[in-house]
């Protein structure tokens, strides 16, 4: 009896104050499901943790890219923010220098603008990108060859 008492002493308080299942959270701890190679070469994983919805228009979703893959050039009609939560990656926009981002770098893309971002040759790359509910507008392909060039202009010396 004093172990049915204990157990009901240490499991009450659990069942009373634990989670409560009416709030629906998610994980950017999971890798998410693999992406169809529509707008990248290589791997990518797509973990969509809020979408555009009622009085919500934003999108958050986390990318996760493995080494060596690329993404086309695209824009947003909003501005678009990339936060680096594991390994580096490359990040251009139209008319300007490409960069490699790392763990713990923010960088915001103003909208219409024409940019594209990745992981690097050797890492994998995974980001949480915050962007509005219009969908992506894919404007060019970049290849594999503009991918190794921006790779061996970045790499360290």
């Amino acid at each position: 009896m004093k172990k049915l008492a204990a157990i009901l002493f240490a499991t009450l308080p659990l069942i009373f104050y634990g989670q409560n299942p009416g709030y629906k959270i998610s994980s950017f701890m999971t890798e998410g499901i693999k992406a169809p190679n529509t707008h990248h070469m290589g791997d990518a994983w797509l973990n969509f943790l809020l979408k555009a919805e009622n009085d919500w228009d934003h999108n958050i979703t986390q990318a996760t890219f493995s080494p060596n893959s690329t993404l086309d050039w695209h824009k947003h009609s909003t501005p678009q923010v990339l936060i680096i939560i594991e390994g580096e990656g490359y990040y251009q926009e139209r008319g300007k220098e490409p960069i490699i981002l790392k763990k713990g770098d923010v960088i915001k893309c103003e909208k219409d603008i024409e940019h594209w971002h990745t992981s690097t040759v050797d890492s994998k790359v995974s980001y949480i990108a915050i962007y509005g509910s219009e969908p992506t507008v894919w404007t060019e392909k970049l290849t594999k060859e503009y991918y190794d060039s921006v790779a061996e202009k970045l790499r360290p010396n």
